[in-house]
């Protein structure tokens, strides 16, 4: 009997649980910690057990309906965790619900990223599965575990069901913009317009296309954050509650072995999402936030690594809206497995990458191969070829970022295939401060808007909007569209939403509001993209750049809430990751002993 309680004790000194539950230093102080949680009836016996105390982060809510079938996961997580010996703890997270939030989700990213860091190292916590689903639940929950060190697994919720709009496939997000183009050229009304946007939400999950949702879930496994297959079983398949409890059980393993994100979040990790992200035409908003988990993991990753590592990367995934189908598909076929199958073939990934199952990449992934090869093409028969980002720069930014597979055969013969001047144009700027400004004005005669002209919106990044609005992709005026031109050149400091189908110029860096030289742009000036130099300049001279600048008077930023003023004097431009910038210098938290609370 000496001996097993020996070994429990033995095992308990190991977790960091025991500091809270099991500090025989400090009997006192121990007491003020058990105290309270036996009001609902979990035992001593069972917090002084040796077993790890495991946290259940749930982003779950009537509040986010993306998210929402994580509450009824919860319980499949915790039957998971009590099998494998470990005791749950559900938590709740900081809300982020993408088409919810007002003026944008994006604003509260670091928000829950800042308060999941201070619930994992102030309570006692062992490890954490971080239930994610909607746009930016994904890396607030990574980057919070960057920062930690927790042994932390991802369980994604999953997208919803297939949509249909007039019989045919239709992805949710896709629908909205091709509605509002019908809306402009005067072809829908505005009741029609919603009454179809509700019609392709058939169930619970978060976007069937690969929008930043299914994208950011699917680079989760493509980190090694999530189990294989997690990042794509649609949220109310049967599969999806049975990956919640086997995500349970191996989180408790986890901690056993000590399996810290650090070993996880490496440099061959990050590339081999790049990778990813090009295979499956992954959202622009990627960038920022696998940038975003970089930083706080202390892996360095500049945005040009998105193209030098991805852009040569071919397009397999057969997926709206830079392809034809949806999530369900999608899984069908093999979702990320099947993606690493086939890029593994073209030795494009670095096999050895370690994940969370304790298996690298190339073991995780060795017979996974296409089940589809319509929605996941083999890399010797892609939807695109070269397919990644491009990473563009110029006298108006350091950076932007052109997404190239969802560049259209009628876009290109319009912009990009002048003879003798190939992936190159010239043409007019119409500017926009902010989208209000686009709403009002993008009908007004006067702008002489035409084939020729670029859209710009500038006060949309971090600091101006705050938060950075996904608002770049701007639907034409109607009469253009009545004509057959549905879409023109974009170009913005903001985001655009990754179920749009636009290829803008975005995520400019610096952006207008901290004086980027998007501020100096007036509507007539020439703008020549030229894709080949990986260049976007305006057709001034110096001199001119540097007179505007000159007469350009300060921007007048308006704070509507404590946040959102220190969010905007605190965070970086999207090209780094959006980040807090203090926050970046904080590692491996969980070695932090607290002080005691009483």
């Amino acid at each position: 009997m000496q001996d097993k309680k020996d070994e429990k004790d033995k095992k308990s000194s190991q977790l960091r649980s025991s500091i809270w539950f099991d500090d025989k230093a400090e009997p006192g102080e121990t007491a003020v910690y058990l105290e309270r949680y036996g009001n609902y009836g979990i035992t001593r016996e069972e917090l002084q057990s040796g077993r790890p105390i495991i946290g259940i982060a749930q982003s779950g809510s009537d509040l986010v309906p993306c998210n929402r079938i994580q509450v009824s996961l919860a319980d499949r997580v915790k039957a998971g965790i009590r099998d494998a010996g470990g005791v749950p703890f559900e938590f709740p997270t900081h809300p982020i619900q993408e088409s919810g939030r007002r003026p944008t989700a994006a604003l509260d990213r670091n928000l829950s990223y800042l308060s999941l860091v201070e619930i994992l190292i102030g309570y006692p916590f062992d490890g954490v599965v971080l239930t994610t689903g909607c746009d930016k639940s994904t890396p607030a929950a990574v980057m919070a575990a960057a920062t930690t060190n927790l042994p932390s697994i991802v369980l994604s919720g999953g997208p919803m069901l297939d949509g249909y709009m007039n019989g045919k496939l239709v992805g949710s997000g896709v629908v909205l913009w091709e509605m509002r183009r019908r809306l402009a050229e005067g072809d829908a009304t505005g009741e029609e317009l919603i009454e179809k946007v509700l019609d392709t939400v058939p169930s619970a999950g978060h976007c069937n296309s690969m929008g930043t949702a299914l994208s950011m879930n699917s680079l989760a496994e493509a980190l090694g954050m999530s189990l294989p297959g997690c990042g794509t079983i649609p949220a109310p398949y049967a599969e999806r509650a049975k990956m919640a409890y086997r995500t349970g059980r191996r989180i408790v393993e986890m901690v056993r072995e000590d399996l810290a994100p650090s070993k996880i979040l490496t440099r061959e990790a990050f590339e081999n999402t790049i990778v990813v992200c090009s295979a499956i035409g992954g959202s622009t908003n990627c960038p920022p936030h696998i940038n975003a988990i970089a930083r706080h993991i202390g892996v360095d990753l500049d945005i040009r690594d998105w193209e030098r590592v991805g852009h040569q990367v071919h397009l397999l995934a057969n997926v709206q809206p830079a392809g034809e189908f949806l999530g369900e598909a999608y899984h069908r076929a093999g979702g990320v497995g099947a993606i690493f199958g086939e890029l593994m073939q073209a030795g494009k990934i670095r096999t050895g990458a370690l994940t969370v199952s304790g298996k690298t990449v190339g073991e995780n992934y060795k017979d996974a191969r296409s089940l589809d090869t319509n929605v996941i093409r083999t890399y010797d028969n892609p939807l695109k070829k070269n397919a990644g980002l491009l990473v563009v720069s110029g006298n108006l930014f350091t950076s932007a970022l052109v997404k190239t597979s969802v560049i259209s055969d009628e876009f290109r013969r319009r912009y990009l295939e002048e003879p003798g001047n190939e992936d190159c144009f010239v043409a007019r700027a119409i500017v926009f401060d902010g989208p209000e400004d686009y709403r009002k004005r993008i009908e007004d005669p006067a702008l002489g808007i035409d084939e020729h002209s670029i859209l710009v919106v500038r006060g949309s990044g971090p600091v101006g909007y705050p938060g950075s609005a996904e608002v770049v992709n701007m639907t034409p005026p109607g009469k253009l569209i009545r004509q057959g031109i549905r879409m023109l050149p974009c170009m913005g400091d903001g985001r655009q939403s990754g179920t749009s189908d636009s290829p803008s110029i975005l995520n400019i860096s610096p952006e207008s509001a901290v004086g980027g030289n998007l501020a100096i742009l007036r509507t007539g000036d020439k703008i020549k993209v030229d894709l080949r130099q990986r260049r976007v300049d305006v057709l001034l001279s110096d001199e001119e750049i540097a007179a505007r600048h000159k007469q350009l008077k300060p921007v007048e930023i308006t704070n509507h809430s404590p946040w959102e003023e220190f969010y905007r004097s605190n965070v970086g431009q999207l090209e780094t990751g959006a980040c807090l910038e203090f926050a970046v210098k904080y590692h491996d938290l969980r070695k932090v002993v607290p002080r005691h609370s009483h």
